[in-house]
């Protein structure tokens, strides 16, 4: 197996026991690793086939909850389909050192929010879902990613722990078959593409129902904000990597991308962990007072 091949098997295993746990994460932490090996053009169709499989898994695993939000998402749905095909043609001529420098700016920023905990309340009117689903289906079909777009949108919608699962699962299954199929009709599913499945698909079975488990166990807000920041980190540094190859920036000044995301984010990092430690204690002192938790709450 060749290095590229060994840190693919790494990054796989890992993100699909984040995308267990927490029903989202494959691409948006294998993506951004493999392309510092692998062009979008050859990584995104083995990606696709490996998320319809997966996808499916959540939803299914998610059932229960989905009559309580698929009204809600068929404008994203329908949205989609557009988007998808403009972004599987993009994908087929655009030059791919510049397509890895729109995956890497177009997610720092959403990963930076989310670390943030930024929550803005958004009714999900047609008016809203139909154009949110054809930039999704633009981004997803360029990228394989979709999960920091979705996690903003459905953290602000009030969903419980389930109804969130679920919801991601219907939209991620819509996006991933269409863009299967949207790759099929093109002859993107080349011989070098289909070589990285042998790789992946086995530390996927695996990796899969190990993180369901494993989140049993775990704080799975805590578990989610650490991931977030192993994405920042690997998505600066594919940043600066990028805008060195493309000619933007020259010599080791780009790496002040990789360093200003460093500092944010560990900022952001401290201040959830101190978030978390000032409510802690505040709980803990009520308890000690024997106030009652719907009093603390109010």
């Amino acid at each position: 197996m060749t290095e590229a091949g060994i840190v693919l098997v790494l990054i796989a295993s890992v993100a699909a026991i984040v995308n267990g746990a927490l029903g989202h994460g494959f691409s948006s932490i294998t993506v951004p690793v493999a392309l510092l090996f692998y062009t979008n053009r050859v990584l995104n169709p083995a990606l696709v086939l490996v998320e319809v499989c997966i996808n499916t898994y959540v939803l299914l695993m998610s059932r229960a909850s989905l009559g309580a939000v698929w009204k809600r998402l068929v404008p994203i749905v329908l949205g989609l389909i557009p988007g998808i095909v403009l972004g599987a043609l993009l994908l087929s001529t655009v030059n791919p050192e510049w397509l890895k420098l729109f995956v890497y700016t177009s997610l720092l920023p959403l990963i930076l929010l989310q670390a943030a905990g930024v929550r803005r309340p958004v009714r999900l009117r047609p008016s809203v879902g139909a154009p949110f689903g054809t930039g999704l289906g633009i981004l997803y079909s360029l990228t394989t990613i979709s999960g920091p777009p979705l996690a903003l949108l459905f953290n602000n919608q009030g969903l419980v722990k389930q109804e969130f699962r679920a919801a991601l699962g219907m939209i991620r299954v819509a996006e991933s078959t269409l863009t299967a199929l949207a790759y099929y009709h093109l002859g993107l599913f080349a011989a070098p593409s289909l070589r990285l499945l042998p790789w992946i698909v086995p530390v996927v079975a695996v990796g899969v129902p190990l993180g369901t488990v494993l989140i049993r166990r775990l704080d799975a807000e805590v578990f989610r904000r650490i991931c977030m920041s192993f994405d920042a980190w690997i998505v600066g540094f594919g940043l600066s990597k990028v805008l060195v190859s493309v000619g933007l920036v020259v010599g080791p000044g780009a790496y002040l991308v990789l360093a200003v995301v460093v500092v944010v984010d560990t900022a952001l990092l401290t201040t959830f962990f101190s978030g978390r430690r000032l409510a802690r204690s505040f709980s803990m002192a009520g308890v000690r007072e024997g106030v009652p938790a719907g009093e603390r709450s109010s």
